[in-house]
């Protein structure tokens, strides 16, 4: 938990140095004209970039945390099928140094059945259900463990995909009153084309800017929640098969 909160206060402090540095150092000073036109978005854009930056550093060490941490160091299916042979030999010792060499999600919790199995097998004065409550036990307390490690950060990308649409808005509507007030502030019957230019450009950098962050945000959001759901599956599977042989073998 410290370590996360560490992550994400980080991510903000670069965040905000990125979008400062982009706004007031690299925007402000571009000959381009369409660069520039960035600039003209105001001190709003500063946070829009920052925002932009964080959901790409979450949404890369999600990538990285799913694809190579919970998914492990080899095929889920070619590790599950070794590894329902060795449990059919009782080979235990076998089926979990499988399970520490494969190190993903489902290895884990599976490891975690596996060993508890082991260890009250060898108990006298328990019964076949007994012991299959036990590794059940064992399974869906690994389970709880795993599951907050597939969903940390997902909440921070819903929650940054709404706050920049609402910032992108934010920006829109002041945009818009410095616009409406160019108009409004005419000096012989000559409305000011410069504030009224600049009023509009800043509503619309900041509309594009909190439109992109808000569309990435809930895209990849969705992607990896069903990235999520779909390890969850494999695991409940997974699971259910090694319980269903342990019945088999108690003859329950």
């Amino acid at each position: 938990m410290v370590k996360q909160t560490i992550f994400v206060t980080l991510n903000a402090i670069v965040a905000f140095g990125i979008g400062f540095g982009l706004w007031y150092g690299v925007f402000r000073t571009s000959e381009n004209p369409i660069v520039h036109s960035i600039y003209q978005g105001g001190p709003l854009v500063v946070l829009l970039i920052m925002i932009l930056v964080m959901l790409l550093v979450f949404v890369v060490e999600r990538y990285f945390s799913l694809y190579g941490v919970a998914k492990g160091k080899s095929s889920v299916q070619v590790f599950f099928k070794s590894l329902v042979q060795m449990i059919q030999k009782d080979d235990f010792d076998g089926a979990m140094a499988a399970c520490d060499k494969q190190r993903g999600t489902t290895a884990n919790v599976l490891r975690a059945g596996i060993d508890r199995y082991r260890e009250v097998r060898a108990q006298e004065g328990l019964d076949g259900e007994k012991r299959l409550q036990l590794t059940q036990a064992a399974i869906e307390e690994a389970n709880a463990l795993e599951g907050p490690l597939l969903e940390r950060n997902l909440i921070a990308l819903s929650t940054i995909a709404s706050i920049a649409t609402m910032v992108g808005l934010l920006g829109t509507t002041i945009g818009m009153i410095r616009a409406f007030a160019a108009t409004g502030n005419v000096e012989g019957g000559v409305i000011d084309a410069q504030a009224l230019a600049v009023g509009i450009s800043e509503a619309l950098v900041n509309t594009a800017g909190g439109l992109v962050s808000g569309i990435l945000g809930i895209f990849f959001y969705n992607f990896f929640v069903n990235k999520v759901d779909a390890f969850n599956y494999t695991t409940d599977e997974a699971t259910f098969e090694i319980m269903q042989i342990l019945k088999d073998k108690e003859g329950i």
